[in-house]
């Protein structure tokens, strides 16, 4: 009886989308899987006309690793296996250092390039820049994130305070069609997908 349905399933998990340089897991403080979610948002945001100053992902929302080499439908799904859509919204400088110091408490999560954190074992906020410089409360910063995040869960309490929202619903802005759509993008030019941790978020001793 199950037979026909194992085998339609295999069928739709199966297609390559694309390949990694290496092995990539999620890990706190920084890792290379929860680094390269957050910029996969970043790289789809012009679609949406959006050009943010960075980009959030959970490390609670990342439920696997990537293989090195071939990547599945089905790798994908493993590791955003929620119905989870990209989200674009505008904080304070001043709600964005709440929103570092409530990443800090957790003790990482996933920021794209060009944000660096430096915080403390027991989970404090000591300094925080974007884009090579130190947030500046007296303006404003679009960001990328997830609609789940964008709701204050994962106790990042600071984008309840969101403006200007830009929330895409169609079912094809799911994150992990997004995910799927950078790794065909990266195959169409040759490419392998890779990610290293490159000190975006540094615990001090």
């Amino acid at each position: 009886f199950i037979a026909p349905y194992s085998a339609k399933v295999a069928e739709e998990m199966s297609p390559v989308v694309g390949q990694t340089a290496s092995y990539m897991a999620s890990f706190r403080p920084e890792s290379p899987l929860s680094n390269l979610l957050p910029d996969i948002l970043l790289w789809a945001s012009p679609k949406f006309g959006e050009n943010p100053d960075f980009a959030v992902y959970n490390s609670g929302g990342i439920r696997a690793a990537l293989p090195k080499g071939d990547v599945t439908v089905g790798d994908v799904l493993d590791v955003a296996p929620f119905d989870n859509k990209i989200y674009f919204l505008t904080l304070s400088g001043e709600k964005v250092m709440e929103l570092f110091g409530q990443i800090a408490h957790r003790g990482g999560e996933g920021v794209s390039r060009g944000v660096a954190l430096r915080i403390t074992k027991d989970g404090r906020l000591l300094s925080a820049s974007v884009g090579g410089k130190p947030v500046d409360k007296n303006r404003t910063y679009r960001i990328a994130t997830l609609d789940y995040l964008a709701q204050g869960n994962d106790e990042m309490v600071a984008f309840k305070a969101k403006t200007d929202v830009v929330a895409p619903d169609s079912e094809t802005n799911n994150v992990r069609f997004i995910i799927m759509d950078y790794f065909r993008d990266c195959a169409a030019q040759g490419l392998k997908v890779d990610s290293k941790v490159e000190g975006r978020i540094v615990v001090n001793d």
